[in-house]
Order: structure tokens, then sequence, then C-alpha cells
């Protein structure tokens, strides 16, 4: 324990407050020994992107017949639909994770200072010290501010920051994805690269225009962790987690025991109806949350779109 002063009803009181960090927290200078927390947030989502995605390269290689009813479209498909070579894909891939970690070097503070944990939780339980008196008693509130400010800061302000975070990449995605759509020279120009890919396949997830790929995941992942003020090791875990699932979207499996395919209906499925001409202008939201296709009119499911095929034959067959 360590005690330092809250302001309550214009005394300086001392409270003590837990020196103890939650499980989750590493209390040391780097997380991993030998790399610089900087260092692990440029290669957390590389690492993430490789290796999720040669595990899906793994299952797409096997021969296993079980598989099969968990593929979103035949093997086959992917050679005969798709517009572009694997090794251009690779290739493409690459070139934007050098662009991104270039740019996240200059863009992330290797000299941050030690975070004052104590200082930090006495902050809020200053904040939080009327509001706590009112409802609970001068006395009682002394006796749980400190637990409170503890919970607050450590498990209500990062999960507030990271689902923040995630709602930003949303929303900056949804409309910069949603204008190269609906703008005719922007598709071609750019957002046409990554329509290549009839199928998608998981090591595809960042087959884009450089300039799309630097617009759409690179400035949306800064903007977001500026915007909310994460730490390094936040941040290692907002790019982390949004590369797993921008794999997971594009890996072409409907997998019953995926957790990043059932904690949110945007998941591989949902995102390969918006690769499908009839989808096309459709699902654009990515990768995590689906409001604001929800909100905005332009979510389809996969029986919206066998009806929409349905009535396209009709029409066909009626011109006939």
């Amino acid at each position: 324990m360590a005690n330092t002063t809250v302001a309550l009803n214009g005394e300086h009181i001392a409270l003590p407050f837990s020196t103890t960090a939650p499980l989750y927290y590493v209390d040391r200078p780097n997380i991993f020994d030998g790399i610089s927390d900087q260092w692990a947030s440029l290669a957390g989502p590389l690492i993430a992107y490789w290796g999720l995605s040669l595990f899906f390269h793994w299952l797409d290689m096997s021969e296993w017949k079980w598989l099969d009813k968990y593929r979103i479209h035949e093997s086959a498909e992917v050679k005969s639909k798709n517009l572009v070579s694997r090794r251009e894909v690779f290739v493409a891939v690459v070139f934007q994770h050098v662009v991104q970690t270039a740019l996240g070097y200059l863009w992330l503070d290797e000299a941050q200072a030690p975070a004052d944990h104590i200082a930090g939780m006495a902050k809020i339980a200053n904040a939080l010290a009327p509001a706590t008196a009112s409802v609970l008693g001068a006395s009682r509130s002394l006796m749980y501010l400190p637990d409170i400010a503890y919970f607050v800061y450590w498990w209500i302000i990062p999960t507030v920051q990271l689902l923040g975070a995630m709602v930003i990449i949303d929303t900056w995605q949804y409309f910069l994805h949603r204008l190269m759509h609906e703008n005719k020279w922007l598709y071609r120009q750019f957002h046409s690269w990554h329509h290549r890919l009839y199928v998608p396949y998981a090591f595809g997830a960042l087959y884009n225009h450089p300039v799309e790929g630097f617009l759409l995941d690179t400035v949306g992942a800064g903007i977001a962790e500026a915007a909310t003020g994460m730490s390094l090791r936040q941040a290692l875990v907002l790019f982390v987690v949004s590369t797993l699932k921008t794999v997971d979207d594009h890996c072409g499996y409907k997998l019953p025991f995926d957790p990043l395919q059932l904690i949110t209906s945007n998941n591989a499925d949902y995102h390969d109806i918006h690769h499908q001409q009839v989808g096309i202008k459709s699902n654009y939201a990515q990768p995590f949350f689906v409001h604001w296709d929800t909100l905005l009119g332009t979510r389809m499911t996969r029986g919206d779109m066998a009806e929409r095929k349905r009535k396209q034959l009709e029409k066909r067959q009626k011109a006939e």
C-alpha cells in the first residue's frame, strides 16, 4: 500500500492505494526482455499477420474433408475467380508492412516516461470523491474510494480506451471504404486492387493499393491510438487485435470454434459477401462491428444476398 492525499469536503485526507498491479500488467521497463516496447509494438502486428495467415494457409493446403463444410468457397474458386497471383499478393502485402513499420517507428514514441500509477489513482479518487461522498456518505466514501479508483484506473479506463479505439477505426474505415466504392475514380485507381481477390484468403487481407493501405489502415490506426491516449503497450494490444481480426475476416472459413468469429457478427462470412458482385455495395464495415452498416442501411445478410440474386434472375428472365 502507498498513502496519498485526496481532497474531500475541503480537507486533504491521506488514503491507502494498492501498489499491486492486476495480472495483465507486466511490471518491468519492457514487456519482453531484450526488446523495447516500441519495437514490440512494431513487430507484434507482423507476427500476428503472418502467424495467423500461415495457419489458414496450412488449412488451405490440407486435404482434410471435414474442413469442406466450413469453407465459404470451394478450393478451386480461389484459383479460377481471383484476378491476381498469390506471389503478387505476397509482394504487395510485404511492401505495405515495410511502409507501416517505417511510419510506425516515426510515430510511436519510445521515450515514454514510466507511469505513476499511484498518482493516477489519486487523481481519479479526487475526481470521484464528491460523487462517492454524496452517494455513500463521507465515511463510507473514504473506505471504498481507493478500491473504486483502483478499479477505474486499471480496468474501466483501459477498456474504454480499447473499445473507443475500435470504434474510431471502424468509423474511419467504414466511411473511407464506402467513399472508395461510391466514387468511381477512387475505386478504379485504388480500391479495385483489393477486389481482384473475388475469393479472399488470409494473407491477402492487406492486399491493397499502397495509397489505400496507408490511408485506410495506417492512418486509421494512428488516429485511434492517439485519440484515446494509449500507452505503447495498449497500442501493441490494439494493433495486434486489429491485425488478427483483419486476417480472420479474409480467411475464407466459417469456423464455429474461432473466437474472432464468435465475438462479433462482422466476421469472415460477413465480409465475404462484400467481395461478391451482388454484395459489393454492402457490408463496408470492418474490422470489428457492424453498427455503421446497420444504421446507414448497407448491411447485407446471406438471406438478403439470396433474395437479390433471385430478383436479378427474374429480371433477366423477363428481359429474355
